[in-house]
């Protein structure tokens, strides 16, 4: 099937990026572009919070945001897929257009705004997959309305729904695409938000085991944001964190036509700083919170990179834009050779070495 994504490739880069990205999630429904089967070497098993990755590599939130193409992305290589972010009530998100192409930087901007079906709809896509006994782990990244009233229900709400279905729950904070959201990682803010956060969790404690809790961060946040929220996170006894959303800085390398376009930069110019925030985190937490590393990975090098600087687990969007449905494979294929490499037997005596 990747010869196929090959030979469409030129046709797909002609078309507005998200007419494009519709079409290929259609196509990965109708079950398009998926290896036959998968095969993960052994040495790059990782366990956390209880449950086995067949791979750190998993797909970031944003590609699916509405649970339409989590099998198809699960046999493409990912062992986990992030599904999100969602949100209580539909959204339609920002005015078109919204999503644009940095080809020459390997780069995307997006101002999507947290568009996507709503809660109950996708919960019941999720359902679904339960019961279908998908293999892979899912997990469900959640957001707030854009014109919500409160902020705090809307992440509680997304976790009672869907507590029992996830792997893990992520709150999404850090996006720059709707306003308030990225409010929501100042100190006070952030420990009202986590208690909401926790007694849900507790709220279903009595119907199913409660999934790991993770929070997704900025790139963008200062020193003393930084241990703001570490302290936090720790109060809490927060599960993980992924480092990081998109940015809204924009280096002078980036193609001058899009330099001055709104929103979320990602892909091959975040590495760098999305890279040092992990490690920033690695070091303010002991080691002693699990991260997940996102933000321009597109080779096993990258991933390694992450992986020794704090994570545990990586992910990726941006570079499979470029790159197609073989890069998941390629990636954790170049990644077991860097641990043997090293003299590794398996991905978490490589993490947080630096």
């Amino acid at each position: 099937m990747t010869q196929l994504y090959s030979a469409l490739r030129p046709l797909i880069f002609l078309l507005d990026p998200e007419v494009a990205h519709s079409i290929i999630i259609k196509f990965l429904r109708l079950g398009f572009f998926v290896p036959e089967k998968t095969k993960y070497d052994p040495i790059l098993k990782t366990d956390l919070w209880g449950k086995t990755f067949l791979s750190p590599l998993g797909l970031a939130a944003g590609f699916d945001k509405n649970a339409e193409a989590v099998p198809a992305m699960l046999g493409q290589g990912f062992s986990f897929v992030e599904v999100g972010s969602i949100t209580p009530q539909k959204q339609i998100g920002n005015v078109k257009p919204r999503l644009f192409r940095l080809v020459n930087d390997r780069a995307v901007i997006n101002r999507m705004g947290f568009n996507n079906d709503g809660h109950r709809t996708i919960l019941t896509r999720i359902r679904k997959l339960r019961q279908q006994k998908v293999q892979g782990l899912i997990g469900i990244n959640l957001g707030k309305n854009k014109n919500g009233r409160d902020p705090f229900s809307d992440y509680a709400e997304g976790i009672r729904l869907f507590a029992e279905y996830a792997d893990y729950l992520v709150i999404n904070i850090s996006s720059p695409n709707t306003p308030g959201v990225r409010a929501l990682q100042a100190k006070e803010n952030l420990d009202r938000l986590l208690s909401h956060a926790k007694n849900a969790l507790s709220e279903i404690a009595a119907q199913c085991r409660p999934p790991p809790l993770l929070l997704k961060i900025s790139p963008d946040l200062t020193d003393s944001e930084k241990a703001d929220i570490v302290e936090v996170i720790l109060k809490h006894q927060v599960d993980g964190v992924i480092a990081s959303n998109t940015t809204v800085s924009r280096p002078s390398s980036l193609q001058k036509r899009f330099q001055s376009e709104a929103g979320g930069l990602s892909g091959k110019p975040l590495f760098g700083p999305s890279t040092k925030l992990l490690g920033d985190f690695y070091k303010l937490t002991n080691g002693k919170v699990p991260l997940i590393g996102v933000g321009g990975i597109s080779s096993g090098a990258d991933a390694y990179d992450k992986i020794r600087a704090g994570a545990s687990l990586v992910q990726l969007y941006s570079a499979l834009i470029y790159d197609g449905p073989k890069i998941a494979c390629r990636i954790n294929r170049e990644l077991a050779e860097f641990l043997r490499k090293d003299g590794f037997t398996r991905v978490s005596q490589a993490v947080g070495l630096g």
